[in-house]
């Protein structure tokens, strides 16, 4: 359960992997997530739960993503996220465009084990043009009332970054619940936190109500300021200043290469 490494943890995800990672606010594994990047894992099927920044940027980058599925990619106030940006002009990445509630639906579905989640307000939309696997289909319970039917979108690993967790595995994400369906979706559930307690979280009176059971963590893995230069809620602020110097550097292949050199690579110029 308890992994001796960040390499370790993520050692499991594979080539061609099916990958559901949260959005910024919600605890993002960007330590593991330079790890993916130092171990070239290629061919993956992002799915960001709802929409993403760096990670997605970064992976898109450096060759690690085939597919993104999500309903937004950007830097927010920074502007444009670059590497996705170029990706998607230059043709190299497929794009799966969605809204923020129809991948909740979808992940909803394979939480609850059913094929499908119907969902309102995406017919006439040009988002449902463009996916084919999505459905419109009428509602059995009603006449002359068509509805979406979205397949349910079960991914083979969902990586996060949490607070605390224990040492069989249980991970407090307190109010973040998407932390939760991603994990019951997910065939496998790969967390880093800030750090470890002795104690069982589940039998916390304080803590049980905002944990996600062991039972759905595969690895946890020990990466204190493990979501840096991102925020983690109630620990820790976005590194404004690292984000805008990635923003400049990545709006050219040249200094995304350079970024990735000093930053995840850590070869610093002499």
């Amino acid at each position: 359960m308890l992994a001796g490494s960040i390499e370790e943890a993520v050692a499991s995800i594979a080539d061609g992997a099916v990958l559901v990672v949260p959005r910024e606010v919600s605890g993002v594994a960007m330590a593991a997530t330079r790890a993916l990047i130092r171990r070239r894992v290629r061919r993956l099927h992002l799915v960001a739960l709802p929409t993403s920044t760096l990670q997605a940027d970064l992976l898109i980058g450096a060759g690690c993503v085939a597919t993104l599925e999500t309903s937004a990619v950007s830097l927010g106030e920074l502007g444009p996220a670059p590497r996705f940006t170029a990706a998607i002009l230059g043709g190299t990445l497929r794009m799966k465009d969605a809204t923020c509630p129809a991948l909740y639906a979808q992940l909803q579905a394979a939480e609850k084990g059913v094929p499908f989640m119907p969902l309102r307000g995406l017919i006439g939309s040009d988002v449902l043009a463009h996916r084919p696997d999505w459905r419109v289909i009428e509602n059995p319970f009603g006449a002359d009332d068509p509805i979406v039917a979205l397949p349910a979108l079960a991914p083979d690993v969902a990586l996060f970054h949490a607070a605390l967790a224990d040492r069989d595995g249980n991970v407090f994400i307190g109010r973040d619940r998407e932390l939760v369906l991603m994990a019951h979706a997910a065939a496998r559930t790969i967390v880093t936190v800030e750090r470890l307690s002795d104690g069982n979280l589940l039998e916390d009176p304080a803590l049980a109500a905002g944990t996600l059971a062991g039972f759905y963590v595969e690895s946890v893995a020990l990466a204190p300021r493990g979501a840096w230069p991102l925020p983690l809620a109630d620990h820790y602020p976005a590194d404004t200043a690292h984000l805008a110097d990635y923003a400049r550097l990545a709006a050219t292949a040249e200094g995304f290469a350079r970024y990735l050199d000093e930053h995840v690579h850590e070869r610093r110029a002499a």
